[in-house]
């Protein structure tokens, strides 16, 4: 979009500031909190209203009026979570506030005990057979006021929500959409609708209202899809436009960073978020598998701590509290913090997959393949656990099956190095050798993040005797080891050198030879065969010396071997 469409659309940051104060009392009278904080976090990034520019109250109808003791009585009881009793005195209202409350507090109770159960009777691996049985009901009944055309925007959002719940999918995004359009001030409703999009041609399909907030959905679908340039630059265009001191934008920002594996400047925002915001939980085990990744286990010790001081009970602290065990390769203790999370929110997608990886250290794969199942039921975009999946059945011997899990990975992270290396590993397996091939050498291309493809490239080359190929890719991959400034731990150049050192000897091209030899004794696991070819070069030296100044002539002449590998030059790299 460009910036002066933008400044348009955000140009009057006070009405849009009005239209949050507004927004967030309507969710707070009918109980969604979450939508309530956002608008909330997003009020308070904007400058503040003079007493005389504040939004008046919204109209008070003779039905809000004829319902208001019960109305009063009943969110007292839905604040303290006594959904059913809520429910009890909102039966026979009128006003839509009151209808909406009555529906919402029966899908609560509903979902909270579904919850017990779950978590009563079956261990947090089990799938069960428990549903919420209050869904039913409410779909007939949210039915017959859709039709009849009674439905406000919340209810609209409640009726997506059960649709969703129940699996009526292509219904649920229907009537998100008519939701959004009845009250595009909702966030609740966007997020709800963000999780049924499937990919970037459904997105560009839906029919939304052009306002404002439609800016902030879009930015938060392209990181769900993984299109984190466009992300970027949309929370760019959102910051200039006025919401630069939003903690939202700097911790979505930070997220797509962390998306992408730019550590370094993900672990800055997460930082300056900490910062303006030091007692925030949301987005912290994100955080905490950034400082896992990077090994830095005083500062997930103390992230860990400082989570636990302001409330224990809370999702993100479990994983950032099972990340630290992981990180000090206590897997049992990691895996008992995400159960404990998954208690808490048996939706909480990082904590199925971050089990999955626990279970997979422990060597218990069922326990895995179920983890990993149960976070794609949760979100189907999650390629963590397709991967996860598929490293599963990689163990188990299964290649067909790893090749769908990995496939699938793939597609929702087609640039990643990682998932290439897994394609291709698979296919290679499978005796797909072709297939593997094009999947390492895109690896490499992309930015091969673990150093690996090249090597698998390499000697996937070296077994179908393509010797030509197998130097070159031997080649780069020793330029790419040491142009990255650090020894990697699992670097195989004594391996490379080893070969090039054949290599080269056998294309006559000794000087060549005698340096990669001369380099393989550098290396513990090289160091004999360099020897030994250093004294089989040796010995051939002797034999061709001749008295003729003309040393090399053979090698300038018309039958010099055919080179499509240039000599190496390996004395700019330093092991």
């Amino acid at each position: 979009m460009k910036m002066a469409a933008l400044c348009s659309e955000f140009g009057d940051l006070v009405q849009i500031k009005k239209q949050l104060i507004s927004v967030i009392s309507l969710c707070k009278e009918r109980g969604l909190l979450h939508s309530a904080k956002w608008a909330s976090e997003l009020a308070f990034a904007l400058d503040r209203l003079p007493k005389d520019e504040l939004p008046p109250s919204p109209p008070f109808t003779e039905d809000d009026a004829q319902d208001l003791d019960a109305l009063t009585l009943a969110k007292s009881y839905f604040d303290l979570k006594e959904y059913d009793r809520a429910a009890y005195f909102l039966k026979g209202c009128c006003s839509q506030k009151a209808y909406f409350l009555y529906m919402y507090s029966r899908y609560l109770s509903g979902e909270k005990k579904k919850d017990d159960e779950t978590v009563d009777s079956l261990g947090p691996l089990e799938k069960g057979q428990v549903r919420n049985e209050a869904l039913r009901e409410l779909r007939v009944e949210l039915s017959k006021k859709h039709i009849a055309g009674e439905l406000d925007g919340f209810t609209l959002y409640l009726y997506g929500v059960v649709l969703r719940k129940l699996d009526l999918l292509k219904e649920a995004v229907e009537v998100f959409v008519e939701a959004i359009h009845s009250l595009p001030l909702h966030w609740g409703a966007w997020l709800e609708l963000s999780n049924l999009v499937t990919n970037i041609e459904m997105l560009k399909s839906l029919s939304l209202p052009d306002c404002w907030i439609k800016d902030f959905f879009m930015a938060h679908m392209y990181t769900e899809l993984q299109m984190i340039k466009e992300a970027l630059q949309k929370y760019q265009n959102l910051i200039e436009a006025g919401f630069s001191k939003s903690t939202y934008i700097i911790s979505q920002i930070a997220v797509a960073y962390h998306n992408i594996r730019d550590i370094d400047q993900a672990l800055a925002l997460f930082n300056e978020l900490r910062e303006q915001d030091p007692y925030r939980i949301d987005n912290m085990d994100t955080f905490s598998n950034l400082l896992y990744v990077k090994s830095m286990k005083p500062e997930l010790s103390y992230l860990a701590h400082n989570l636990v001081e302001i409330d224990k009970y809370r999702v993100e602290t479990c994983c950032v509290i099972g990340n630290y065990y992981s990180l000090r390769s206590q897997h049992e203790k990691a895996a008992l913090y995400f159960q404990r999370a998954l208690k808490l929110n048996p939706r909480c997608l990082g904590a199925w997959t971050l089990m999955g990886h626990e279970y997979m250290e422990m060597k218990n794969t069922s326990a895995a393949i179920q983890a990993y199942r149960h976070a794609i039921e949760v979100n189907k975009r999650d390629y963590r656990a397709w991967y996860g999946l598929g490293q599963t059945y990689e163990i188990l011997k299964m290649p067909f099956y790893c090749l769908y899990y990995y496939r699938k990975a793939h597609q929702l992270r087609p640039n990643d190095s990682r998932m290439l290396v897994a394609l291709g590993e698979s296919y290679e397996k499978l005796s797909q050798q072709v297939e593997a091939k094009k999947c390492y050498w895109r690896a490499y291309s992309v930015g091969d993040v673990e150093k690996m493809a090249l090597l698998k490239l390499a000697k996937l080359h070296e077994q179908l005797n393509e010797s030509d190929d197998a130097a070159q890719c031997y080649m780069l991959y020793i330029q790419d080891i040491f142009s990255c400034g650090e020894q990697l731990e699992h670097a195989e150049v004594s391996t490379a050198l080893r070969y090039l050192g054949q290599y080269y000897f056998k294309n006559k091209l000794y000087d060549e030879a005698s340096l990669c030899a001369q380099r393989c004794c550098d290396y513990n696991d090289a160091r004999e065969e360099g020897k030994a070819l250093l004294r089989q070069i040796s010995q051939v030296r002797d034999q061709i010396e001749t008295p003729s100044a003309d040393l090399f002539a053979p090698l300038s002449n018309n039958n010099t071997p055919v080179r499509r590998v240039s000599p190496l030059n390996l004395i700019s790299f330093t092991p």
